[in-house]
């Protein structure tokens, strides 16, 4: 599926070694790498954008319960046994075939997005799923090897992505629609386009069967016409109580706790301020603010756009800087702190383009109170970047696929810190797994669980 490149020798922000091999090849272990980001394991799972919709198993997110890892995919999700990182083993492949397979995984529950309307009935779990049905559906996954679908909450702008935390004897789960073609809402004047919200869902833990639609939480903006909803939210508990909405040009940042904000919950979000940035999400930047996450102290948010769309060359040596940041804001008033810059230009191959942006990340919870990103960035790979001084972000390491001959859009879509091990789920090829050595990450606290746009408590 991947051709084999000769390299070129660039620079790299810091004074980190390279491993540069003769050539790169489609694995992980042999593509160009800093010295300090070393593969481990690989579950494969092989895919691709060339297929057809309805065929497609593309690799998307990821979430982590115990010694599991539950990768989302275009057909489903796979239950991935991580116990020994070298050695990943799939144990489950439900199918269920509507795109993206966005998920959230709470102890013996997963809940799974279904992102848009199909022309002809599809199957989830060898159940029916009526043509142009959209939403999220519900699995008990208490036995590993056999999930099973239990109920389905319908979502007429379909879904994209999911965030979400417990909530006393139930889950609040967040869905972001993300532009649902063709949405309409029929609650609101202005209806086309509409799908400017994010859905509030609850997930009763004794009774998930009885998963509904509690309400949909009206967004703030956009500045220009561009409304989408939220496309990614990322949620910090403990002391911090924040929920920040990636949307269109527009980030959201709500109350969801006790603060000084009157009636903030998790079931019911307060707002309290929005963050804008010049040339991000406006109309004609054929692009929207994609994702946002805190720092683990909650001082700090972290915000992300997708220019292109995910499929586009954005991070060329020709693009501008905006196309290829992560940008830092002061999670208190919005106001901006940094930002980051790719610095390793994707510039494919003679008639061939790599995509790329700065795409799913998490930041490791460690007790130093230093902030370090882990970022998987389509076709640039996955980064690990320090920004305790948001104004002065430094590059810790790397690993970055060659270019996919022939051109196929592909990369990680995401890529997290869990438990001293960094996870990539590569969009055509599975699940990877690194070990990043630096005394950045020392200290990191290990979890039960990850759900990576949520943190479910604050470091002070």
């Amino acid at each position: 599926m991947f051709g084999r490149a000769m390299l070129t020798i660039v620079s790299v922000v810091g004074t980190v070694g390279l491993v540069l091999p003769a050539t790169a090849a489609a694995d992980h272990e042999s593509r160009p790498h800093t010295n300090n980001m070393h593969a481990l394991g690989h579950s494969p799972h092989p895919a691709t954008f060339h297929d057809p919709d309805g065929v497609r198993h593309i690799n998307s997110d990821i979430s982590f319960w115990g010694t599991y890892a539950f990768n989302g995919n275009y057909d489903g999700f796979r239950i991935i046994d991580i116990s020994d990182p070298e050695a990943p083993v799939e144990v489950s492949h439900p199918s269920c075939n509507g795109d993206q397979g966005d998920i959230f995984v709470w102890e013996n529950i997963l809940v799974r997005s279904w992102n848009s309307k199909k022309a002809t009935a599809r199957l989830c779990d060898g159940q029916t799923v009526p043509a142009r049905w959209e939403g999220v559906h519900v699995f008990d996954i208490s036995d590993k090897a056999h999930p099973h679908l239990v109920t389905s909450v319908t979502l007429p702008c379909g879904s994209h992505t999911l965030t979400g935390a417990r909530d006393g004897d139930r889950l609040i789960v967040y869905s972001n629609n993300s532009s649902s073609a063709g949405c309409v809402d029929g609650t609101r004047a202005n209806d086309d386009p509409v799908g400017d919200f994010m859905d509030v869902i609850e997930v009763p833990l004794g009774a998930p069967q009885n998963a509904r639609l509690l309400h949909r939480e009206e967004l703030a903006g956009p500045a220009t016409d561009v409304r989408t909803g939220c496309h990614d939210a990322g949620l910090i508990l403990g002391e911090v109580n924040l929920l920040a909405c990636a949307s269109a040009d527009t980030i959201n940042v709500f109350d969801v706790g006790a603060n000084a904000t009157p009636g903030g919950s998790l079931a019911d979000p307060v707002l309290l301020y929005t963050i804008s940035e010049p040339g991000v999400g406006q109309a004609g930047t054929n692009g929207r603010w994609h994702s946002a996450a805190f720092t683990g102290d909650g001082k700090v948010i972290v915000a992300g756009w997708e220019p292109g769309g995910g499929s586009a060359a954005e991070c060329e040596s020709t693009d501008p800087d905006v196309d290829k940041s992560a940008f830092f804001y002061d999670a208190a008033t919005g106001a901006k702190l940094g930002q980051w810059v790719l610095p390793r230009a994707q510039d494919g191959a003679p008639g061939v383009i790599e995509n790329c942006t700065i795409h799913n990340y998490n930041v490791v919870p460690v007790r130093s109170g230093r902030y370090v990103l882990v970022a998987g960035n389509y076709q640039a790979g996955t980064w690990v970047v320090e920004f305790t001084d948001p104004a002065n972000p430094q590059t810790l390491g790397w690993s970055d696929p060659p270019v996919i001959i022939p051109e196929d859009t592909g990369g990680a879509w995401s890529s997290y810190w869990y438990n001293n091990f960094i996870y990539e789920s590569s969009i055509t090829q599975g699940l990877n797994v690194f070990r990043f050595s630096g005394s950045p990450t020392a200290g990191a606290i290990r979890l039960d669980h990850l759900n990576p746009q949520t943190q479910e408590f604050s470091l002070g």
